[in-house]
């Protein structure tokens, strides 16, 4: 069957509008012109707004269309604070998700940082109409990286060495990061690293980058699995205390649209899916500009999936 891909046409919805607008876009990329978003047996796939989840979507929706799966695609939705009420009001039915972050999301109290017990606190955390299959192998975790020139100025090694210094810098993040306790709130009690000021930019995306290349912002939030890391010569800092748990790639769904076909097909999927692997595939969407589509569509080849 053909997907039918719906337009991407903004960042967020309600109040998350004006959080995500410094990331441009117009329009809502939920609006289907009616009040429900697929039929009962479409599965509506959603991404936030960045490469890596949107790359993620493409590849559960050619993995689920292949087993015969009527799917609809709802691309760069926005940031968490968007999509999960998109999930929970059923305008999409599965997104690709981290579980560290979205076990925080649903419990501020969540306290784990290793992976399996990550994994079962976000389980224990959900909504009962929303679920979590197989969680990959492959881990994408935020970091905070800095230039190489910044890095040597300051002797920063970790996060925990920006507490001396991050008073004389500006802090690049997406607008979420304001206010999460994995944020900004996070960096100054968890390391003391209280920034004279914060920039809203994208999450992990190409205005932070090109931020943090430029000065711009001395700072920025990345996401460990970018190819412009290694690129440009990015420092990521380290994590002694832990502040950024583990990030296992996890399809969360709406229980009600689940069934065995889904569930053994995302699962296998997870069970393909590693760190080195993922990285090779956003590499050549980011740096490489290919589509992402088709970098799915070879994933899912190579691996008896498409």
């Amino acid at each position: 069957m053909t997907i039918r891909t719906k337009a991407p046409l903004a960042l967020a919805i309600g109040a998350a509008l004006l959080s995500v607008a410094a990331c441009g876009g117009g329009g809502d990329p939920l609006a289907t012109g009616s009040d429900e978003g697929g039929g009962s047996d479409t599965i509506v796939v959603g991404s936030a707004d960045f490469t890596e989840s949107a790359l993620l979507a493409e590849i559960y929706a050619g993995a689920l269309e292949a087993q015969g799966v009527q799917v609809e695609k709802t691309l760069n939705i926005g940031s968490r604070e968007a999509y999960i009420p998109a999930l929970q009001d059923g305008s999409i039915d599965l997104i690709p998700e981290y579980t560290g972050v979205l076990a925080h999301y649903f419990d501020e109290d969540a306290t784990a940082t290793e992976s399996e017990a990550v994994y079962e606190e976000l389980q224990a955390a959900l909504p009962e109409s929303l679920a979590v299959l197989d969680k990959a192998e492959a881990e994408d975790k935020d970091a905070i990286a800095v230039t190489r020139e910044t890095a040597e100025e300051h002797s920063l090694v970790s996060i925990a060495d920006l507490a001396a210094v991050a008073g004389d810098l500006t802090l690049g993040a997406g607008p979420e990061w304001k206010t999460r306790a994995s944020g900004v709130p996070g960096l100054a009690e968890v390391y003391g690293a209280e920034f004279e000021s914060f920039r809203a930019l994208d999450a992990g995306g190409p205005l932070t980058v090109q931020a943090l290349k430029n000065g711009q912002v001395d700072a920025a939030n990345l996401f460990t699995t970018d190819p412009n890391i290694a690129a440009n010569d990015f420092v990521v800092l380290e994590d002694p205390e832990n502040l950024f748990a583990a990030e296992n790639v996890v399809p969360l769904i709406t229980r009600s649209k689940l069934d065995d076909t889904i569930s053994e097909t995302l699962n296998e999927v997870s069970a393909n899916l590693d760190t080195a692997t993922l990285a090779a595939l956003l590499e050549r969407v980011v740096m490489d500009k290919e589509d992402a589509g088709d970098v799915a569509a070879d994933f899912l080849s190579e691996h008896g999936l498409a």
